[in-house]
C-alpha cells in the first residue's frame, strides 16, 4: 500500500512495548480501522483542533467538576474505533455480566443462595460498605434492581478486554457521549463507510428501565409519572442531569422539592402555578447513596409500599464493592449457567489468610485499592511508587487487610492523543460502557461508551474527575 500523509508524520509515533496500542500494530503502523479516525483529525489540523472541540463544548454548556475544581469537560479529538467484530463479544460479555449482578442484587436482599452453597464468603456481602440489611425481603418491579449500569473495561498487553471495575449506584457518563461525538464532529469530516454506529437510542433505553420499575399498579394502566432526583448545581455531573431530564421529558427536582404525603405516594410539590404531581418512579442521580440519608428516609416508605420504583435501587453497591469484583465470574456461572465472556482483571480478597499471603508475597506487583475509594483516590500503583508509600500501604494492609483488595497490574492500551504543538503521542485509555435493564431484565447494551483518556503521559488513572479527558468512541456497523 503507497505510503500516506499521515503515515508520513506519524513516523515516528512511538508504541510502548509490552503495551497494546488501539490505533498502531507492534510494527508501528496503523490499523486500517482506525486510519479514517486519525487522518481526518490531521486534514482537520491536530494542532488547533482540541481547542475548537473545547469551545464548542463550552458553548453547549457541558461541564464536570474535578478534583483540582476544573468545570471544563476536555475531550481529546482522535476517535477511538472499535470493529464490529472487536465488539460483538463486549456487547455479549457486558449483557451477561450485568444479568449476574442484578441476580446477585436480587439475592442478596432475598435467600442468598449463592452463600448458602459456598459460592461466595458470607462477609463479602456483610461487609460491603453499601450493604443495606434494611432491603432484605424487598422485590422491586420486574425485579430490576440495576436499571443502569456502567462498567469499566481495559485492554491488557495482548489486547484482551478485561472488566475493572463494576459500577451500578449512580454511574454516570453517558450523555457526555452524545456532547463529545456532536461537538467532534463538528470540526472533522468523516467518509460514509467509516461513519460510526449512532448513539441516538440512548435516551429511548434509559426511558424503557424507567417504565420497567414502575409501580404494578401503574403499569399497563398509564405512562408512569417520572422525574430525575439531582443534587442540584454542586453535583459534578448536574450538566448529565440536566441534558437527561430535557431528553426523557421528566421534571429535573432535588428533594426539598418532593414529599410523601399521608396516601403513603411520593409527590412533587407544586411549581408556581402548577398542581402538584404524584411520582411514580425516581431516576436517581444524587450522591446519597444509602437508606440512612435524608433522601433515603424520604423515599424508602413508598417504595417498600409498592408505589415508587427506582433507578437504581438502595443496596445495589453491594454489587460494586471492589471485593465483590474478585467474585463475579463465580456469579455469572452460579446464576447464569454460562462461562464468563469477559473476564475480571485477577482481584485478591485479602480478608482470605491464604490469598492475603500470596498477595504479600507479589506486593511490589500489585495495585492497592481500599474499598471505600473511588476516582482512583488512594489507590497504589505499586510498580510506579516509593518504596516509602509501599511500606506504608503495606503496612496498613497488614492492619486492616479487609480494608482492602489487591489487583494484578494491567498496564492500560494506549491511543493516539494530541499533545503540545499538535503531535499525536500515546496516551492510556479505559472504557466505561452502559448497559440498561428492560422488561424481563433483559440487558441492552448502548454501542461504544465513553473512553476516558489520561492527559499525562505515562498516567494510568483516566478519570475525569483527576484530570482525565474523554474521547469519542466509534463502533463500526
Amino acid at each position: 500500500m503507497a505510503s500516506t500523509p499521515a503515515d508520513e508524520l506519524l513516523a515516528d509515533y512511538p508504541v510502548t512495548e509490552g503495551c497494546f496500542d488501539e490505533a498502531f500494530d507492534a510494527d508501528a503502523s496503523l490499523r486500517p480501522a482506525a486510519r479514517a479516525g486519525v487522518e481526518a483529525v490531521l486534514r482537520a489540523g491536530a494542532d488547533g483542533l482540541p481547542q475548537r472541540v473545547s469551545r464548542s463544548l463550552r458553548r453547549a454548556g457541558v461541564r464536570f467538576s474535578s478534583v483540582e475544581g476544573d468545570l471544563e469537560f476536555y475531550v481529546d479529538p482522535v476517535p477511538r474505533v472499535i470493529t464490529a467484530a472487536d465488539w460483538e463479544p463486549v456487547k455479549r460479555g457486558l449483557a451477561q455480566r450485568v444479568r449476574a449482578l442484578n441476580a446477585f442484587v436480587a439475592d442478596v436482599y432475598g435467600d442468598q443462595r449463592i452463600v448458602a452453597e459456598g459460592v461466595v464468603p458470607p462477609e463479602v456481602i456483610s461487609s460491603a460498605d453499601y450493604y443495606e440489611a434494611g432491603q432484605r425481603g424487598l422485590k422491586p418491579p420486574g425485579n430490576v434492581w440495576i436499571g443502569v449500569a456502567g462498567l469499566d473495561l481495559v485492554r491488557d498487553g495482548n489486547g484482551e478486554w478485561l472488566v475493572l471495575e463494576d459500577n451500578v449506584r449512580t454511574p454516570s457518563g453517558f450523555a457526555y457521549l452524545h456532547a463529545t461525538r456532536r461537538a467532534l464532529l463538528e470540526h472533522i469530516d468523516v467518509a460514509p463507510e467509516a461513519t460510526p454506529r449512532p448513539l441516538d437510542g440512548e435516551v429511548d433505553l434509559l426511558a424503557d428501565t424507567l417504565r420497567t420499575v414502575a409501580p404494578d399498579s401503574v403499569r399497563g394502566r398509564r405512562a408512569p409519572v417520572a422525574a430525575l432526583l439531582t443534587d442540584g448545581e454542586h453535583n459534578s455531573a448536574y450538566w448529565e442531569h440536566a441534558w437527561l431530564s430535557r431528553h426523557l421529558g421528566i421534571p429535573l427536582v432535588e428533594p426539598h422539592e418532593l414529599e410523601v404525603r399521608a396516601d403513603g405516594f411520593l409527590w412533587l410539590k407544586p411549581r408556581g402555578l402548577r398542581e402538584p404531581r404524584r411520582i411514580d418512579v425516581i431516576y436517581r442521580r444524587t450522591n446519597a447513596d444509602r437508606l440512612d440519608s435524608d433522601i433515603g428516609r424520604l423515599l424508602i416508605d413508598p417504595v417498600r409500599r409498592g408505589v415508587l420504583g427506582l433507578v437504581n435501587q438502595y443496596g445495589t453497591g453491594v454489587a460494586d464493592d471492589k471485593l465483590t469484583h474478585a467474585y463475579v465470574e463465580e456469579m455469572i456461572r452460579f446464576y447464569v449457567g454460562e462461562e464468563p465472556v469477559l473476564r475480571s482483571v485477577p482481584t485478591y480478597d485479602l480478608a482470605q489468610p491464604g490469598q492475603l499471603e500470596e498477595a504479600l508475597d507479589v506486593f511490589d506487583e500489585l495495585v492497592l485499592k481500599p474499598r471505600a475509594g473511588h476516582g482512583g483516590v488512594g489507590v497504589l500503583i505499586a510498580p510506579r511508587a516509593s518504596r516509602e508509600e509501599i511500606e506504608a500501604t503495606r503496612k496498613a494492609v497488614i492492619e486492616d487487610p479487609g480494608a482492602w483488595i489487591a489487583q494484578r497490574m494491567v498496564m492500560l492500551s494506549t491511543h493516539p492523543t494530541v499533545v503540545e504543538g499538535g503531535r499525536l503521542a500515546p496516551r492510556h485509555i479505559d472504557l466505561r460502557p452502559f448497559v440498561f435493564l428492560g422488561e424481563n431484565c433483559a440487558p441492552r447494551v448502548l454501542p461504544g461508551g465513553l473512553t476516558r483518556v489520561a492527559r499525562s503521559e505515562g498516567a494510568l488513572v483516566v478519570n475525569s474527575s483527576q484530570n482525565g479527558g474523554a474521547k469519542d468512541t466509534w463502533v463500526l456497523p
